[in-house]
């Protein structure tokens, strides 16, 4: 059985729904409870604590799998298995986030090599920014910054690196992004041991798959129908697929049954296409997972 950590905060809600669309629901007292359980044999625990805390937690075995950001993986130098890439942010899935470089609106700096040495960085990454800095050749003072690092500047910081998604808090605060130190996204990752373990590793791959498969599902729907065999071409040729349609002759002769796995998104203006193109008997049903 298998000890797993999931992150607290940003990542929480989106986290947690895709555990329940991979049939791995976490239950637990309260929003504020840090023990929970999802009701599977192949899991023993589950702990709910900071993505920051996770990647050594992990190392050092406490935890066998995690779910935790690559600029945490990164930031504590965590030697770690990462088993998947799991492409989501508090907002969406399918996108990543950015550790960017930032200076004032009205700083001289354009790009990073116009940095000074002796420059002050306000961060919660300090060993990814010394890292940065070192590549850069420059010698920068770094500051650990507990929270609102954006607003360190110009005071107590020439510049800050930090975390974000669309840049627009630090837009909205007065800074200028001049460089991107990482792109980050939500990681599935394995204590070495465990991973080195065949049972454990059997049991990591099979709640790998699940939540591949969750991941795989969001956003899209299957929307199957009917159409006459006549109009069969034009209806399929708007229709998208995640590879081909599957069509199926229906035991009334001259029609065919016609199902597809599509985007969500769009599915508004989909449907109507689809009647003019001569579709009968459209159904749209929600998915929960996707097995590629």
């Amino acid at each position: 059985m298998l000890k797993l950590v999931i992150p607290k905060g940003s990542l929480e809600n989106t986290t947690l729904e895709i555990l329940r669309d991979a049939d791995l629901a976490v239950r637990r007292s309260g929003d504020r409870e840090y023990h929970a359980v999802i009701d599977d044999p192949r899991i023993e625990q589950v702990r709910i604590l900071r993505p920051q805390e996770i990647p050594k937690y992990v190392e050092d075995g406490f935890f066998d799998l995690g779910i935790t950001g690559y600029d945490w993986i990164r930031e504590s130098r965590a030697e770690v298995v990462e088993i998947a890439d799991l492409p989501y942010t508090k907002t969406a899935v399918g996108t990543v986030v950015r550790v960017v470089l930032a200076v004032a609106g009205d700083s001289p700096y354009r790009e990073p090599g116009d940095l000074p040495d002796g420059v002050r960085v306000s961060t919660e990454y300090p060993n990814l920014v010394a890292d940065y800095f070192h590549v850069l050749g420059i010698n920068a003072n770094i500051y650990l910054s507990y929270g609102a690092t954006e607003a360190k500047v110009p005071e107590m910081a020439d510049a800050v690196v930090e975390l974000t998604e669309t840049g627009g808090t630090l837009r909205k605060h007065g800074l200028r992004i001049i460089d991107t130190v990482l792109e980050s996204t939500t990681r599935l990752i394995a204590n070495r041991d465990s991973f080195a373990d065949p049972e454990k590793r059997s049991l990591m791959e099979e709640l790998r798959l699940l939540i591949l498969g969750a991941m795989n599902a969001r956003g899209k729907v299957l929307i199957k129908f009917n159409v006459a065999e006549k109009r069969l071409e034009e209806a399929v040729k708007v229709l998208p697929s995640l590879k081909a349609p599957t069509l199926s002759k229906l035991h009334h002769e001259g029609y065919y049954a016609v199902e597809s796995v599509v985007e969500k998104k769009g599915i508004n203006l989909l449907i109507p296409e689809l009647v003019k193109k001569g579709a009968e008997d459209i159904i749209e049903l929600p998915i929960s997972k996707i097995i590629a």
